[in-house]
């Protein structure tokens, strides 16, 4: 796991360059405390900084290899899991390794199938390979969108990197944020390949793009396609238990000490039982982590969204499994703290937050990394298997939306009454949000056969798994990685992702239940009390300290009535939320102010040319 970044110009050399490309390089030293190297060849530069995960001596970057056309180049962040089945093959086919690093197996593997080798990883990767061969760039991101990756075209060439500050630290990259990036912020729907800053776009997920001379060129290698499935009830959850069996111990390997998300709900609890049980086949004990709030447990009130606290089931897990475990407790001062909510307006690089789920995950990593560099999450397994309260709600079901929108406010409160009356109107976010759902649902192919509302199901699973699930792993690897932790996904395996998209509705909730299939397929290694919990989702503090914290902050920023947040936020809006007495602070209000603090953060930190025409 590390950080990437580069540049290419077709009409100059680098050589004399290095010190901007070290500069670009430096921003990612959070992704790669470990190691950094920079290689400039002509019209190409690379940058790199390195999180040892596997071969710790071997698997340095930027690797070459010289051919006797050209060299060939590579920047690599992220794990490739069949990278031993991979160097097998290429070694019966001739090449020769120097490394025991996966690195090199993608390296070399490329050599032997150029761009086609996209199609051959299993893993979570971003990386770029400059083919001095034929004078071209070759940016290629995994099926999931796990691994970030970004890219800033200019008129000679190219800028890329693992985030945007890595291109924004060359000079020839505007801080320009338009309307259109706006949108993305406020939103929470995400355009495939937007990036919100302008003239940036991303990689998208399961993509190559190939830059040379004559331009800039884009290949699709990987998509959610519709198919039949043809397995029975039996047939389909011992498929699921085999593939999961064989994830978490391809994503076990690691050298250097790994641990595993614990929330208690069916994904992490089902995920850490496997791991445990495999890992007890060696000798070894798994370490879980868990994060909790000061009185949570106590003071826990249930809502139509968490219906229950998840310590008790987290030590459950921990007990029945047999993990060493631990508890990360926090306490509302650390989650209004404005240092740990700079930290994630850093690590994102927009102001697209969570409120204080967005710092407890931070300081959860941040605390985790004092003990593992390696952690397995049960992230995406919602999208996957069908777990969200809108796969069940007839309201969401039957919206022509996305589905997370229809209660959001309800559950998360509603930010858009902080914004300027005229920036609100100059978003239109409701026309945005119709645009955007017309194209995301535009060529999911149906069955033959299938029915209304498995058609509709089928719907609701695709935007989850093309849509909102990027904005999920995208939080999950900024806030790791900004505390040099890397963080596995087993659920976002491209082959468990295809077979379950592909089950129907009736099979995913053959039980009436959300994430049937899951439940049924890891029964055996959960303690009953995870079998029969409802799902919760990803805990919130309840503590009032929290907001009244917030409200703090906000009259101190109020203090600075010059401050360029002002031309974005209602300035009264944010006074009356500031002023209300505790008992009266609303979900949306508590919203309300924390995306006033990430703006204000944001505009303090980025200083961006904001465009509103």
């Amino acid at each position: 796991m590390c950080g990437i970044t580069g540049w290419v110009s077709f009409d100059c050399d680098l050589t004399a360059e290095s010190t901007t490309l070290d500069a670009m390089t430096e921003t990612m030293s959070c992704r790669g405390p470990d190691d950094r190297g920079a290689w400039i060849h002509g019209p190409a530069g690379l940058g790199h900084r390195r999180l040892a995960i596997i071969d710790l001596p071997g698997g340095r970057q930027p690797m070459a290899v010289e051919t006797p056309q050209g060299a060939v180049a590579l920047v690599y962040s992220g794990e490739t899991y069949n990278f031993t089945e991979l160097r097998r093959e290429l070694a019966g086919r001739g090449h020769r390794f120097t490394t025991e690093s996966d690195t090199e197996v993608v390296l070399r593997g490329y050599l032997e199938w150029g761009e086609a080798l996209a199609e051959r990883l299993n893993g979570m990767y971003a990386f770029a390979i400059w083919d001095a061969r034929h004078d071209k760039l070759v940016m290629i991101r995994d099926r999931m969108g796990i691994k970030p990756f970004y890219y800033y075209e200019t008129a000679d060439g190219v800028l890329f990197g693992s985030e945007p500050k890595a291109i924004l630290a060359n000079p020839l990259a505007r801080r320009r944020v338009a309307l259109d990036g706006l949108r993305e912020v406020f939103a929470l729907v995400k355009t495939p390949g937007h990036a919100v800053w302008d003239g940036m776009s991303e990689v998208e997920p399961g993509t190559v793009v190939t830059v040379d001379r004559s331009g800039l060129r884009r290949h699709v290698y990987w998509s959610l396609e519709t198919r039949p499935h043809t397995d029975d009830r039996d047939a389909t959850v011992a498929k699921v238990r085999g593939l999961l069996d064989d994830i978490v111990r391809r994503q076990l390997v690691s050298d250097v000490p790994r641990c595993t998300l614990l929330s208690g709900g069916l994904d992490s609890s089902a995920m850490t039982a496997i791991a445990a049980r495999q890992l007890a086949e060696a000798g070894e004990t798994v370490r879980s982590f868990a994060v909790d709030f000061v009185g949570q447990a106590d003071n826990f009130v249930a809502d139509e969204l968490r219906g229950t606290p998840d310590t008790p089931y987290v030590h459950d897990v921990a007990k029945s499994a047999g993990t060493d475990h631990r508890d990360i407790v926090l306490d509302s001062h650390a989650l209004a703290d404005p240092d740990v909510r700079a930290e994630m307006i850093r690590a994102r690089d927009i102001p697209m937050g969570f409120g204080d789920m967005d710092a407890s995950l931070y300081l959860l990593f941040r605390a985790i990394r004092e003990h593992s560099t390696v952690a397995l999450s049960g992230e995406s397994a919602d999208e996957v298997f069908g777990g969200y309260l809108q796969f069940f709600d007839e309201t969401a079901r039957t919206a022509d939306t996305f589905p997370w929108l229809v209660r959001f406010a309800d559950h998360f409160g509603d930010d858009a009454g902080i914004l300027r009356p005229d920036l609100t109107a100059a978003l239109d976010l409701p026309a945005f949000v119709k645009e955007s759902y017309a194209g995301a649902v535009t060529g999911i192919r149906r069955l033959e056969g299938e029915s209304d509302f498995e058609f509709r199901m089928r719907k609701i699973s695709y935007l989850h798994l093309t849509r909102f699930v990027r904005v999920l792993l995208d939080r999950k690897d900024r806030a790791s990685m900004a505390v040099g932790l890397e963080v596995r996904v087993p659920f976002c395996d491209h082959r468990l992702v295809e077979y379950v998209y592909n089950a129907p509705w009736a099979l995913k909730s053959f039980d009436g239940r959300e994430k049937s299939l899951l439940r049924e397929a890891t029964a055996d290694v959960l303690p009953r009390s995870v079998y029969d919990r409802v799902k919760s989702p990803y805990p919130s503090t309840q503590d009032p300290k929290y907001a009244v914290a917030l409200q703090g902050h906000v009259k101190d920023l109020l203090a600075r009535p010059g401050h360029p947040v002002f031309d974005l936020v209602d300035r009264e809006q944010a006074a009356r939320a500031a002023g209300r007495e505790a008992p009266q602070i609303t979900q949306a209000s508590r919203r309300g102010l924390e995306r006033t603090l990430d703006l204000a953060l944001w505009l303090d930190m980025y200083r961006p040319e904001i465009v509103l025409t």
